[in-house]
């Protein structure tokens, strides 16, 4: 876990292909590397990673091909500047938020302009990612904790001070740019955990809003009572959502569909009972 809060601003040494994917040789500049040993983790601009060499006045990293898929580190080079910031410990000042170093997803940045000192950037996020983005909420960008000063849709802007402007790649970004993005950890559980017993579901499973009408799986010529329970079975399988707000339905719909359920398969023209007994 990290805060992110960067502590030192790195650069790229080599990029040294390995078996497929990447190992990663970083300069560490006024990191202190003291209390820093093999297996233990360092962000490098947000992306957590196990440090597996350590050569001295940095360290080396293995860097798999789903980190390169799913980051922004496939644009990096020999010299790229990144953020750098070690795990935390139980003593650690947590000055930003919770971050643990998995990203979510890229973004880029779409417009820079000056605030007085300051300097604001407006990023867009993948959509996926807009609804755990919100106002005076918490995001990481590249690693560094940030505030949201105001969302649009899948954009939100951030308002940077003079000082993470010197301590952080910031200073460097230019629209096009693409960034890593981590959204507020605790959002992340927090739609987990709505979820109830529904997280244990399957996401692919073929009950949706979309069933309805029910669909019985008995013919009516086997016995009315036995295809009625079915279908009702059924039926009760699709949320309360999917019952009541579907948009086609309308009150008397409803009124109607509640009356007269479940359905009961039309009688024979006959005077005998249905469905009929097998004589003798």
């Amino acid at each position: 876990m990290f805060t992110g809060i960067i502590e030192s601003i790195g650069s790229i040494r080599a990029m040294t292909p390995k078996g497929g994917d990447i190992r990663l040789l970083v300069e560490t500049g006024k990191l202190d590397l003291g209390d820093v040993k093999l297996g233990d983790s360092i962000a490098v601009s947000g992306v957590c990673l196990t440090v597996v060499e350590l050569p001295g006045n940095g360290f080396a990293a293995d860097v798999s091909r789903e980190t390169l898929d799913c980051t922004a580190m496939s644009d990096l080079k020999a010299g790229s500047p990144v953020n750098l910031e070690k795990a935390l410990t139980p003593t650690t000042r947590l000055g930003g938020h919770l971050v643990s170093g998995h990203v979510d997803g890229v973004g880029e940045v779409v417009a820079r302009s000056e605030n007085a000192r300051a300097v604001e950037f407006r990023i867009r996020a993948p959509k996926e990612l807009a609804k755990y983005i919100a106002h005076k909420g918490s995001v990481t960008v590249d690693g560094t904790s940030l505030t949201v000063n105001a969302v649009n849709g899948a954009e939100f802007e951030l308002t940077i001070i003079p000082h993470t402007l010197s301590e952080t790649i910031m200073a460097s970004y230019q629209p096009g740019r693409r960034v890593n993005l981590e959204v507020d950890l605790l959002a992340r559980y927090l739609e987990r955990l709505l979820m109830g017993d529904k997280a244990a579901e399957p996401t692919s499973g073929n009950i949706t809003e979309s069933f309805w009408p029910p669909t019985a799986t008995l013919n009516p010529d086997q016995g009315g009572a036995a295809w009625r329970s079915t279908a009702s079975k059924n039926w009760l399988k699709t949320s309360a959502k999917a019952r009541w707000s579907s948009s086609w339905m309308t009150k008397t719909a409803r009124t109607k569909a509640t009356s007269s359920w479940p359905p009961r398969p039309a009688r024979p023209s006959t005077s005998t009972s249905w469905p009929s007994t097998p004589a003798g």
